[in-house]
């Protein structure tokens, strides 16, 4: 059995930002549904400021509360600064995780690094030639 602080617990037993928001400005998925851990974010921006952040995710409690502490740890951040919330910092907040289950920070970090890279680079072109 890993032990797990109560900090991880509380998060486990009553995540937070649980769902979607249907009109988000930045998604991203991390993990396979399939076979492990997974999350899915979205992000919901004024005026460069994070003020909504929802999840969902299956896999271990580790990661369900590492993705719940990520969204209390993103929402009113400058995307600027939310953009660099690391493993270590959501590691952190629950109070450390064990090394069997460290990898489990790492899903809501670069979930939400990946829906803000959605926000920012949505309205660039996708391709293709351009005429002269």
């Amino acid at each position: 059995m890993t032990d797990y602080s109560d900090a991880l617990m509380e998060h486990f037993l009553h995540p937070r930002n649980i769902g979607e928001i249907p009109d988000a400005d930045g998604v991203a998925s991390v993990g396979d549904p399939g076979c492990g851990d997974f999350i899915k974010v979205w992000i919901k921006v004024e005026d460069e400021h994070i003020v909504d952040v929802k999840f969902k995710c299956s896999g271990c409690p580790a990661a369900i509360a590492t993705s719940s502490v990520m969204t209390e740890l993103a929402i009113g951040k400058h995307i600027d600064d939310a953009v660099f919330i690391t493993d270590h910092e959501i590691a952190d907040a629950v109070g450390g995780l064990t090394e069997e289950k460290v990898h489990c920070s790492g899903l809501g970090a670069v979930a939400l690094y990946r829906a803000i890279m959605n926000y920012v680079f949505k309205d660039l072109p996708t391709g293709g030639s351009r005429s002269s």
